[in-house]
């Protein structure tokens, strides 16, 4: 017999179900019912995605628990959507906050840490300062928090990521055999990802000292090169802390750039904002050229390598910042019958055309023109050929009580010690107070105080949480053995896997299939 695997994305249990979860489980039923009366094996289930943020908000609201108000909700939910007679298998029913998921969702996490998916670093992060926690890139709409609205903040913070960029090419090319997606969402992800192809050159610093020789930087129009008119560093590049450290003006400068958030929405809607260091770069293709150095607030520290030229003639942006701080501009692409006496005013020219003002370019394509930057770049040993990804890693670590905890132990002697797998799941504490801001599992005083599993001295629990988007990264291979004792049975998985038809709403195009195609290939 066939086996038809129909699944709608599970809802949150928010209390009642609305007409958007009557028009996807309808679908779903549709669906589900034709397939079984045309003689297929079907698994149609249902569950919770119940963890995050609004529980934890209504503990404080109403002087509730979190559990109780959403296993309230669950209950009702369920009690409605059985209203409806859908033909789900009620029987393979589970929350994501349920002890035995959170086990299973606890022993993935391990299995990454020991294979180098999961790491632990000091990283920028997108913080909310309602919420007071970490949101992911994608959970920044417009430079506010996705829930609370409120303006993202920069924030360093010790974080855990999973290395999804270790995955971006094996991403990409899956794109191509999902042939059953709608074509947005694939045109959607490969634009997430954002492959791209350039230079990597180094910059050399005149004047230099021990502390700055060169600044590297990534490009991928090494073309417009002889466009340059200044260097940009990320408030966060190494050069731009050191510098912090001996100047106030520059610190007062970087500390004003952290108000905004690191996504690249919050940088673009931002006013384009600019420090000359006193630095100065010098032009690899002409070392008689000196550039400035500046700071710039609309640099990304983790995309590239935080540095960036800019070429005022070819770039909006850069042209905005040389406007502003009366920087040349140099046209060096002229449109098919201009010549190089062609000017940009108010608008860059991003188009196609011949080199100009470019030396040994002068006449070529902007292809042949890349090449040829980027082979004299590696025979001088300045620079070479690179492939880049606008994909970053996923921060999952959340300073908040209402998720899932995170199963290691930081010991003074051993460091990050996995809690054992016979000790899973690490379950949150019940009695646990809402009334300080900040993360309540800090405020506990007592759960976080553990021992060494390898020692056996006074040791931490980890604090932070998962993003809830961890776990309904996996749900869908749960539900194929709901009662494994593996986060699912091999065999069954072949059996339903992959799931024949998912219904669900386009917003979670990038976040929620992207990062299910990642756990899919971890």
């Amino acid at each position: 017999m066939t086996g038809t695997y129909v699944l709608e994305m599970f809802p949150y249990p928010s209390g009642n179900i609305h007409m958007g979860h009557v028009r996807n489980y309808t679908m779903g039923d549709v669906l589900a019912r034709f397939r079984k009366a045309q003689g297929h094996d079907v698994l149609h289930p249902m569950g919770w995605d119940a963890f995050g943020l609004p529980a934890e908000n209504a503990a404080k609201e109403r002087d509730i628990h979190p559990k109780g108000w959403t296993y309230d909700n669950i209950a009702n939910m369920r009690d409605q959507l059985k209203s409806m007679n859908l033909s789900l298998d009620w029987d393979r029913e589970f929350a994501t906050c349920d002890p035995a998921y959170q086990t299973q969702q606890q022993k993935i996490f391990l299995k990454f840490l020991d294979h180098g998916i999961a790491e632990r670093r000091l990283s920028y992060v997108n913080w909310d300062p309602v919420e007071e926690t970490v949101l992911a890139n994608e959970q920044v709409i417009d430079g506010k928090g996705w829930r609370s609205g409120a303006s993202v903040e920069r924030r360093e913070l010790t974080q855990w990521f999973f290395k999804i960029t270790d995955f971006a090419e094996e991403l990409l090319n899956g794109l191509k055999s999902l042939d059953g997606w709608p074509e947005k969402v694939r045109i959607m992800q490969e634009n997430w990802i954002g492959k791209s192809s350039g230079l990597h050159a180094r910059f050399a610093l005149g004047a230099n000292d021990d502390d700055f020789a060169h600044i590297d930087i990534y490009t991928t129009r090494p073309d417009t090169l002889y466009g340059a008119s200044f260097v940009g560093i990320s408030p966060g590049h190494p050069i731009a802390k050191k510098l912090m450290e001996e100047d106030e003006t520059i610190a007062s400068f970087i500390r004003d750039c952290e108000q905004q958030g690191t996504s690249e929405e919050a940088i673009e809607q931002a006013e384009k904002k600019g420090l000359d260091t006193g630095l100065k770069a010098i032009h690899p293709l002409n070392p008689k050229i000196q550039l400035p150095v500046y700071i710039a607030n609309f640099i990304l520290m983790d995309y590239g390598t935080g540095a960036i030229f800019g070429c005022p003639a070819h770039d909006q942006r850069d042209l905005d910042f040389a406007r502003k701080y009366d920087l040349p501009v140099t046209t060096v692409v002229a449109p098919e019958g201009e010549g190089p006496g062609f000017e940009v005013s108010r608008e860059a020219y991003t188009g196609p055309g011949l080199m100009v003002n470019s030396d040994f370019l002068d006449g070529l394509s902007i292809d042949a023109a890349k090449e040829a930057v980027i082979k004299r770049a590696e025979a001088q040993s300045w620079g070479s050929r690179k492939t880049n990804y606008r994909l970053r890693d996923w921060g999952i670590s959340r300073q908040r009580y209402w998720g899932c905890p995170i199963p290691v132990i930081h010991c003074s002697s051993c460091g990050v010690v996995p809690v054992p797998e016979d000790q899973l799941p690490v379950l949150l504490p019940e009695d646990v107070t809402f009334d300080k801001p900040g993360n309540p599992l800090d405020h506990h005083p007592t759960w976080k105080f553990t021992s060494c599993p390898k020692c056996g001295h006074d040791a931490r629990r980890e604090t932070d949480t998962m993003d809830t988007f961890v776990d309904s990264s996996w749900y869908f291979a749960r539900f194929v053995s709901p009662q494994s004792k593996d986060p699912f049975d091999r065999e069954l998985a072949k059996k339903w896997l992959p799931v024949d038809q998912y219904i669900g709403g386009v917003e979670h195009a990038v976040l929620h299939l992207l990062y299910s195609r990642f756990f899919t290939r971890a």
